[in-house]
């Protein structure tokens, strides 16, 4: 026997070999959250922030959900529905106020803050453009941790929370549109869209970004001829990739402007700027010019709007009419489909 078969066997009879498990790291206890939903307390914003299949979720990983009573409602949620979900529902704004993280559409009003405690992280839109320093000087005096939906950025770099509500808002701008239009009161009784034999309706979209690209999908789907002003060539040739579908488009030079909006059944403001304030592209003049019953959809009321005619309204009074031209200057079309608007 040779001395290494020796020590093989001495080794053996030595020790006792016996399969042992496997130690594995072991995940950190995850903390669990109180999480609160609230009613909202404008009459404009209709959107709940979480939709019950989102609250499942959230229970079922462990977490407590605590919704307002009727918080849902508007957007077509019953408490029913959050109760099957797992959330437990009350009857006081205070009650939901006293969780961890509270979650909600419209920015919190002074009374809302007032409702906060210490530390307290709230995940709403902020809009700081539109509030006060005494509003940021609340919420620093309860240590709030405050996450402004518009601020939310992917890994490209990208606003998907923008980006969803724009798409939806692009949509459903025309649909305002078509809607008035073909109003005897508001409108011409005419029917957006092209059909044979008829002259298609004209379009003209002020923007290039995700607002005008779903806008401009929708009425060229619908029939009509779409025609893109924009003062950047660099974005309209990116939208005009985006369609897939030729269409008109032209820098904003105010002649050819002039002689589009004359022509336009409905013109569609989308344009947006980054600082918060958007520049008064067409002048009450212009719109002077107009036809009788044509139909403008402000989508850039939130930033002081594009038309010198403009002036919110609300989805309880969304029109007015200047120059026998339909205004719809609602600053928060995404409510007007809160449904969809919530899930997305």
């Amino acid at each position: 026997m040779t001395e290494e078969r020796k020590t093989f066997l001495k080794f053996s009879g030595d020790e006792v070999l016996l399969p042992r498990e496997e130690t594995l790291e072991r995940r950190p206890q995850q903390k669990k959250f109180i999480i609160g939903i609230p009613l909202e307390k404008d009459g404009n914003e209709r959107r709940i922030a979480l939709v019950p299949n989102a609250v499942d979720l959230l229970v079922k990983n462990g977490h407590q959900v605590v919704v307002e009573e009727n918080a849902g409602k508007a957007a077509h949620f019953s408490n029913e529905m959050y109760a099957a979900s797992g959330a437990q529902i009350t009857q006081t704004a205070a009650e939901v106020w006293q969780s961890d993280i509270i979650v909600k559409i419209a920015a919190p009003d002074a009374g809302e803050i007032d409702l906060m405690h210490k530390n307290q992280t709230i995940f709403s839109a902020l809009m700081s453009q539109n509030k006060s320093t005494v509003f940021f000087k609340k919420l620093m005096e309860k240590k709030a941790l405050a996450v402004a939906y518009e601020l939310i950025k992917d890994k490209t770099g990208a606003f998907p929370l923008i980006r969803s509500m724009s798409e939806i808002i692009g949509n459903a701008s025309i649909m305002v549109a078509a809607e008035y239009l073909s109003s005897p009161k508001y409108g011409k009784g005419v029917m957006l869209g092209g059909f044979p034999g008829i002259r298609p309706s004209e379009v003209v979209i002020i923007g290039s970004g995700t607002v005008a690209e779903y806008a401009a999908r929708t009425a060229y789907g619908m029939g009509a001829q779409v025609r893109i002003f924009d003062d950047s060539v660099y974005k309209m040739r990116d939208l005009q990739n985006k369609l897939k579908f030729r269409i008109s488009t032209s820098v904003l030079q105010p002649i050819l402007l002039l002689k589009a909006l004359k022509e336009a059944d409905v013109v569609i403001a989308a344009k947006h700027s980054s600082s918060g304030h958007s520049a008064c592209i067409i002048s009450s003049d212009m719109v002077k010019q107009m036809k009788h019953g044509a139909v403008i959809v402000d989508v850039s009321i939130d930033q002081g709007g594009c038309f010198e005619t403009s002036h919110p309204t609300s989805h309880q009074h969304p029109v007015f009419q200047e120059y026998g031209v339909t205004h719809y200057c609602v600053p928060n079309i995404a409510s007007r489909v809160p449904h969809t608007a919530s899930y997305s």
